[in-house]
């Protein structure tokens, strides 16, 4: 022991510090206040130093820091001998990694372990030595606490409309001014708009994407400088049709913060999973909207049909839009033939599942079947437009009234909630001046807060009831407009049919059922 104890040390300094902020070019107060402490020790005990090795802005919990992989790296080389702390927390906070370095790491690399304010000698005989195992599980145990109280405070702060992510969603930037709050960035907000547009128009995630790259314009990969996994967004400014349905998808876009829709495992592991749908955070109108909400819920609907169509040499009007009627999958069109010059339909679930028989071919000459579909769409259309002019003139004074009244009562009870928020500010103002007890604080405050959910979801459905009624004939103007336009074209364009049809069903005995965007099915 006295031999190990005489030997001469080349010492590693080792120095960490967690924290929020991400400012890491300079030193924080706790960074300088350690390196004293350990400069103080090493001259009292007369040692001498190797090299200063600082994680500054790092957790504990992951042993993945650059200059303590240096450390381990010195060691490994034979360079450094004795490691030095301010205490085992600065090690690291995980007790299964800390306590693999000191009683394996170390003592297998021959390399003494201090922890000076812990009184932690790894090469004296000391019973601060036998409760370094429990001090590590107290580290651990103080880390997960942190990461349980962080957790709770950014959901805290989700559930209030603020942004606490890291990168923005593509057209977005955060204000300067604010941290938590998203502003619109122009340039990129016009490539969005655009994306939307050309999906209205009937083109596909692939087309899209293929349009953008050919005219240059920069991919979010090259707006965020993405470095990692060999990024050719970044590196060839590649649109890909993944990064087109992310942003079609995005409620984003609606003004809405959309926020824990991933999670990390634990708080040692950094793994990232997708939460389920109903565990995001949503909060409605915190910043402005890019999109407007017809035309993103327009878009939605056409999602499904551009969805995975195969971009083929020939581009049929109905791509997308044929569903099989016996089993609910998708029927294609496969590629014209040769011999013949004609293509022919298939249900994908039979063509998957041949051996299986679990459904049938669902075959059918595609140029017969989409003029026997366009024909039956005229004769839909003409039938619309028709009974539309008869209910018309009978639905819209009754729309009318019931707009006034849904408004009239809107204006009462938004009158009723502001009065009921200033009651609960006045009893929380009497209680803080003693003017009331707890008891009865908390007794009319029960009483308002109910009263205040009753009214408040009064409220909502009433602003639904007149918004619904907005986009419905909104809705409807723009279907007889997509349907005058569909009677009056010689050549029928994709951007039309799919604002009209819905989706078509065919079934094995050749039934068809055409179902369109604007009234029951046919």
């Amino acid at each position: 022991m006295l031999e190990r104890l005489n030997k001469v040390y080349n010492v590693g300094l080792y120095i960490r510090l967690s924290r929020e902020d991400d400012d890491k070019n300079e030193m924080s107060e706790s960074i300088t206040n350690q390196k004293s402490l350990l400069l103080q020790y090493v001259k009292e005990n007369n040692l001498r130093i190797y090299d200063i090795y600082i994680d500054d802005g790092y957790s504990g919990t992951n042993f993945d820091r650059p200059n303590f992989n240096r450390l381990m790296n010195d060691i490994d080389l034979g360079k450094v001998n004795m490691v030095i702390t301010k205490d085992m927390s600065r090690l690291g906070r995980d007790y299964i990694g800390t306590g693999n370095l000191i009683e394996k790491y170390f003592p297998e690399h021959n390399v003494r372990y201090i922890a000076v304010t812990d009184n932690i000698d790894t090469f004296l005989d000391s019973s601060n030595n036998d409760i370094a195992p429990f001090k590590a599980i107290m580290n651990d145990m103080y880390a997960k606490d942190i990461s349980k109280k962080i957790k709770s405070s950014l959901k805290a702060k989700m559930k209030e409309g603020k942004w606490v992510g890291g990168r923005t969603p593509f057209g977005y930037d955060q204000d300067k001014n604010n941290k938590n709050r998203l502003v619109v960035n122009v340039e990129q907000a016009s490539v969005v708009r655009r994306i939307f547009d050309m999906c209205l128009e009937g083109l596909s995630f692939f087309k899209i994407a293929k349009k953008l790259t050919n005219e240059g314009i920069k991919t979010p990969a090259q707006y965020y400088n993405f470095e990692w996994r060999n990024n050719y967004n970044l590196k060839y400014g590649q649109w890909h049709s993944k990064t087109i349905r992310d942003i079609l998808t995005n409620q984003m876009y609606l003004g809405d913060l959309v926020q824990n829709k991933r999670s990390k495992v634990n708080y040692k592991v950094k793994k990232v999973i997708k939460n389920n749908s109903e565990n995001y955070i949503i909060v409605e109108n915190t910043h402005e909207a890019i999109i407007d909400k017809e035309i993103f819920y327009e878009v939605q609907k056409r999602i499904p049909k551009n969805k995975g169509r195969n971009e083929k040499k020939e581009n049929h009007l109905l791509d997308g839009l044929l569903y099989c009627g016996d089993c609910g999958h998708r029927i294609s069109i496969q590629s014209r033939r040769k011999k013949d010059n004609r293509c022919y339909t298939i249900c994908n679930y039979y063509r998957t599942n041949m051996k299986q028989k679990l459904c049938t071919t669902h075959s059918n000459n595609y140029d017969e079947l989409e003029k026997a579909i366009t024909n039956s769409l005229t004769e839909i259309c003409l039938n619309y437009i028709n009974q539309d002019k008869i209910k018309d003139s009978a639905l819209n004074n009754l729309k009318d009234d019931d707009k006034i009244n849904n408004k009239k009562e809107l204006k009462i009870i938004s009158n009723d909630l502001k009065q009921i928020n200033d009651n609960l500010d006045i009893i929380y103002i009497d209680k803080l001046n003693k003017k009331i007890t707890e008891e009865q604080f908390e007794r009319v405050k029960l009483k308002l807060e109910k009263e205040l959910k009753i009214k408040q979801k009064k409220y909502n459905e009433l602003n639904n009831n007149i918004n619904n009624t907005i986009n419905e004939e909104s809705r409807n103007k723009i279907i007889l407009e997509y349907i005058n336009k569909f009677l009056s074209m010689k050549e029928l364009s994709r951007e039309l049919i799919i604002n009209i049809i819905d989706k078509i069903e065919i079934f094995e005995d050749k039934t068809i059922n055409i179902k369109v965007t604007f009234s029951n099915n046919y």
